[in-house]
């Protein structure tokens, strides 16, 4: 009988470029330790986890559990009701308003839509957090706008001058991935990055998440409805069921899992 977490191995190794290992992952650079939080109804109740440095967590489960709101909660735009979030050794709930945008600003956010500014070109969405949040001039902003679209695979000539109306749906995700890359955050957080593409697209997605692992060693939360992508580009998984992490492992232990749920869950998608 095949031993399908030998199979998902197997096809992890393939997928790889260049056959390359994963990069060597470090001390824990999130954690999320007992967090609870309720709006009218409970969204989270002591969900714990840890994310080590260059590591790629994908955290997946059924719409409405509270997978962005993870998200939310690591960029500090809420706060828990009980526990603490730890970021490189700070807990930002502890933190001033101030410091709280310090930690934010080594964070990249890619949005479910991209969230391109419509009446801005690419050149001036992949420079807006340089001139945000940097002290760069424009010769260097126009260098890094050129190094991060070059990375995502888009040539900066054709590209910068477009607006975004004028790309496709998968050139707008990678135009969001150069900005969120732009100031060189060493976390990056995407919010269903391959929602509403089509399946090659999709796979270009997600082999850049996974070259931005494997070349800069970037640390990622990836919340995902994509099992198919989840399998190919994590590090670890997390399945939020009923308020609560329900599973934390490998893909492979997942898909060696006998656990109903975890079978069911797999199954459905």
């Amino acid at each position: 009988m095949t031993n399908p977490a030998g199979v998902r191995r197997a096809i992890r190794r393939e997928l790889r470029a260049d056959g390359d290992p994963a990069p060597e992952t470090g001390e824990p650079i999130i954690q999320l330790e007992h967090i609870w939080l309720a709006f009218e109804n409970p969204v989270l109740e002591d969900v714990s986890f840890d994310v080590r440095r260059g590591e790629t967590l994908v955290v997946v489960g059924e719409s409405g559990t509270g997978k962005s709101t993870i998200l939310k909660l690591i960029l500090r735009l809420l706060l828990p009701d009980a526990g603490r979030i730890v970021i490189d050794g700070q807990d930002i709930g502890a933190l001033s308003f101030d410091d709280a945008l310090a930690v934010r600003s080594h964070m990249g956010m890619v949005f479910q839509g991209a969230a391109l500014f419509d009446s801005m070109s690419v050149f001036e969405n992949v420079a807006y957090p340089l001139r945000e949040h940097s002290t760069l001039g424009e010769g260097d902003i126009e260098a890094r706008v050129r190094e991060k679209l070059q990375f995502v695979d888009l040539d900066p000539d054709v590209v910068m001058p477009l607006l975004p109306s004028e790309l496709s749906g998968g050139m707008r995700k990678r135009v969001g991935v150069a900005r969120a890359m732009a100031n060189n955050a060493p976390i990056m957080l995407y919010d269903e990055p391959t929602s509403g593409l089509d399946p090659l697209t999709t796979g270009t997605i997600t082999r850049l998440i996974m070259k931005t692992q494997r070349e800069l060693g970037v640390t990622s939360i990836v919340v995902t409805h994509d099992i198919r992508s989840a399998n190919r580009m994590a590090s670890a998984i997390a399945l939020l069921h009923d308020h609560r992490i329900s599973f934390f492992g490998t893909p492979e232990e997942m898909a060696g899992s006998d656990d109903p749920y975890i079978q069911d869950f797999l199954g459905g998608l």
